[in-house]
């Protein structure tokens, strides 16, 4: 590999591992959203430039900080309206002391947040971002954007809306935090539980990108769902006793668990029939599973709670065959009751369709289809395929995949499409 390859690996491998805690930084000693993504856009495109010529840095977020934070300074002294935020950003500089690269600076060190004593700048945006002010639906994509970085096209997707909408929506939430003085903080614990239902529903997704990317060569973005389980963790410290906090956990860890076996050495996908069940993390399994016992001690059930239920009914099965489907179909008719949407309901289908017999499973697809709801999400025609597979239907799964294949943005997931819609074909 040359030397400009291994440069451009390394900022593509900073940006993963770095791009929310720069950007959240920035925005504690800016105030200023917007300044502060593109500050942290520039400093990784100088990134590309300055470490061919120094070489990759020993601690690249403290020269990505570093470099953006010099550039926001640089935009405010040209702002006359800046002149305020220029000081108090001067104070911070003053207090963080010089700056070297390959020394022990480091600028993620921040004062605990006087009332709820979290040093987090990360899960102080994350509870910016998810100001009771704010819709649901925004919360979640502002904080997916600016803290993990992801497109807006990417976001979109997984909210199963145009990009336009996606990027009409975040213009509106950054706009309302700015207009409303909405406090960059966590919030005192009288006033956490009403924040709760948005930062879970942020961390999930963040999980979910991660665990099955929307987009892109790789299926799994690591970084991404390491991210979400550390927040996971730091706000199960921060609210121990709430039951939700610690299914999501659990949820998170469950899932994890399965990671290292869905893509083979290759990329491609591996599905959870076919997954080496000894190659699991047991750790994380067991870790998972003792967090759902505690949450459901608490008699307050929920949707994160439901779910990693159902992910333990996979985790806990010694082989595919052992899983018990109609467990897992009762677990998401319950889940209905909580989250009534689509989705859900596709899930159910495939449980039923497992427990049942496919043609179950097809009936309950078919309701879905009239209904519209799905007619942008590959996993609705893929879910028919495999059913239709399972049932010797394979002229009829072979045109399903083939819709499939037509709405899938993942290439691993094409790659694994494909590969059923040729053993569906005559030969």
């Amino acid at each position: 590999m040359g030397v400009n390859d291994g440069v451009e690996e390394a900022v593509a491998a900073a940006f993963r591992a770095e791009w929310g805690q720069v950007v959240a930084t920035l925005i504690r000693v800016t105030g200023d959203w917007d300044l502060a993504e593109e500050c942290a856009q520039d400093a990784f495109a100088q990134a590309l430039d300055r470490w061919r010529r120094d070489g990759v840095p020993r601690r690249p977020g403290a020269w990505l900080t570093t470099t953006a934070r010099n550039r926001a300074l640089d935009v405010l002294r040209r702002e006359a309206v800046g002149a305020r935020k220029l000081r108090e950003v001067a104070v911070s500089t003053r207090d963080e002391g010089p700056y070297d690269p390959y020394g022990t600076y480091n600028p993620y060190t921040s004062e605990p947040d006087e009332e709820s004593g979290v040093h987090d700048d990360l899960l102080r945006l994350i509870f910016t971002c998810c100001h009771p002010a704010l819709a649901i639906e925004a919360r979640v994509a502002l904080t997916l954007r600016t803290l993990a970085g992801l497109t807006t096209p990417e976001i979109a997707r997984a909210f199963l809306v145009p990009e336009a909408t996606m990027a009409q929506r975040l213009v509106r939430a950054k706009r309302k935090i700015h207009n409303a003085g909405i406090p960059y903080r966590v919030p005192p614990a009288h006033l956490l539980p009403e924040r709760t239902t948005g930062v879970l529903g942020v961390l999930y997704l963040l999980f979910n990108e991660g665990y099955a990317a929307t987009a892109g060569a790789d299926l799994v973005r690591a970084n991404l769902s390491a991210e979400a389980i550390r927040l996971a963790r730091v706000l199960a410290g921060l609210m121990p006793d709430e039951p939700e906090v610690l299914g999501l956990l659990a949820l998170l860890l469950l899932h994890d668990a399965r990671s290292g076996t869905r893509v083979d050495t290759s990329g491609d996908l591996v599905t959870l029939e076919d997954q080496d069940r000894t190659a699991w993390d047991t750790s994380e399994a067991d870790e998972g599973a003792a967090l759902l016992e505690t949450a459901l001690r608490r008699g307050r059930p929920g949707p994160y709670q439901i779910q990693a239920a159902i992910a333990a009914c996979h985790t806990t099965a010694a082989t595919a065959e052992e899983t018990d489907w109609a467990d897992i179909a009762g677990l998401y008719g319950e889940l209905r009751r909580f989250v009534p949407s689509a989705v859900v309901r596709l899930n159910r289908a495939v449980a039923v369709g497992m427990a049942e017999g496919p043609d179950a499973g097809l009936a309950l697809v078919a309701e879905l289809e009239a209904e519209g709801e799905l007619d942008a999400y590959h996993l609705l025609p893929a879910t028919r395929a495999d059913l239709l597979r399972r049932a010797g239907r394979a002229a009829e799964a072979a045109e399903a995949y083939g819709r499939a294949l037509g709405l899938v943005e993942n290439v691993a997931e094409r790659r694994f499409l494909e590969k059923r819609l040729a053993e569906c074909r005559p030969a």
